[in-house]
C-alpha cells in the first residue's frame, strides 16, 4: 500500500471521505440531495409560516455551496442553525431536515471551545 492510499483510508475511516481526482466527493452529494429533497418539500408544504422565507433563502445558499465544491464547514453550520430555528417546529419537514442535518455532520465535527 502506498503512503498516499494509507492516509486516504485513514481519513475515510475518520469520516473524512476522499476522491480520486475527476470524482465528486460524497459528502457534497450527500448534502446536495438532502438539500434538493428539503426543498421540494418545502415547496410542497402548502402551509405559510413567519419564517418561510428566511428557510428558503438558506436551502438556496446550502444548495450553491454544494454546487460549488466542497464548501466552509462554519457557513454550513451556521445555514443549519438558521434552518432548524426557521423549520424546526414544522414536523411536516423534520424528515428533510434531519437528511441535511447528517449530510452537514459528514464535514466533520464542529471545533471544541
Amino acid at each position: 500500500m502506498t503512503a498516499s492510499a494509507g492516509r486516504e483510508r485513514a481519513a475515510a475511516g475518520a469520516g473524512q471521505e476522499r476522491v480520486a481526482a475527476g470524482e465528486e466527493d460524497v459528502r457534497v452529494r450527500e448534502l446536495r440531495t438532502a438539500v434538493a429533497r428539503l426543498r421540494r418539500l418545502l415547496a410542497a408544504l402548502p402551509a405559510e409560516f413567519p419564517e418561510r422565507g428566511i428557510a428558503e433563502e438558506e436551502l438556496a445558499g446550502l444548495a450553491a455551496m454544494a454546487a460549488a465544491g466542497v464548501p466552509e464547514v462554519p457557513r454550513l453550520r451556521r445555514s443549519l442553525l438558521l434552518l432548524a430555528g426557521a423549520i424546526g417546529s414544522v414536523s411536516a419537514l423534520s424528515g428533510g431536515l434531519t437528511e441535511v442535518r447528517h449530510a452537514v455532520e459528514l464535514f466533520g465535527e464542529p471545533p471544541r471551545r
